[in-house]
């Protein structure tokens, strides 16, 4: 079985092309602030608004998107589903993209926009990403192992960032 190659630039130009409002969140956010870390899947908190829904769900054909768990695998996330505050697990023809409303302690986009910086990540391509201190404090709330894990490396980065900026 051939692994799919990943190409997370690709989902973020594609998101950016239909103006989706989203703030990177995870792996990815983490890796952009510098840190040592492999990220297996995109993740971003979109916002719910009802425009930014339609255009994020405009967003599925060229990306391909579909759910990647096994039983939902033709279907798509329908406009009510991506208003939730759940999470939707994608599989692009980029690489795996997870759909967050809200992270942590209920973090939505709303809350996480004041937490978050503008990037950039390619040629002309800017995107919000999440703070470092707020990636941490969303790994904190969050509770799970994996997260747990990379907390300690992330505090490292946050260490290591500010040490530089005090010259």
């Amino acid at each position: 079985m051939t692994k799919p190659t990943i190409n997370y630039l690709e989902i973020l130009k594609t998101l950016r092309r239909h103006k989706v409002d989203f703030i990177v969140v995870g792996g990815v956010c983490a890796v952009l602030h510098g840190a040592p870390l492999a990220a297996f899947d995109l993740d971003v908190v979109h916002s719910r608004e009802t425009g930014n829904l339609t255009r994020l769900w405009m967003s599925f054909r060229p990306l391909g998107a579909h759910y990647r768990i096994p039983a939902r695998q033709t279907e798509i996330p329908g406009l009510s589903e991506l208003a939730s505050t759940g999470h939707h697990l994608l599989m692009t023809r980029f690489g795996p993209l997870d759909l967050l409303g809200a992270i942590g302690k209920g973090r939505d986009y709303d809350q996480l926009r004041n937490e978050s910086v503008e990037m950039q990540v390619g040629t002309g391509l800017v995107v919000r990403v999440a703070t470092l201190e707020c990636l941490i404090k969303t790994k904190e709330e969050s509770g799970l192992e994996i997260d747990q894990a990379a907390l300690p490396v992330l505090r490292r980065v946050s260490e290591e960032k500010s040490k530089s900026s005090d010259f």
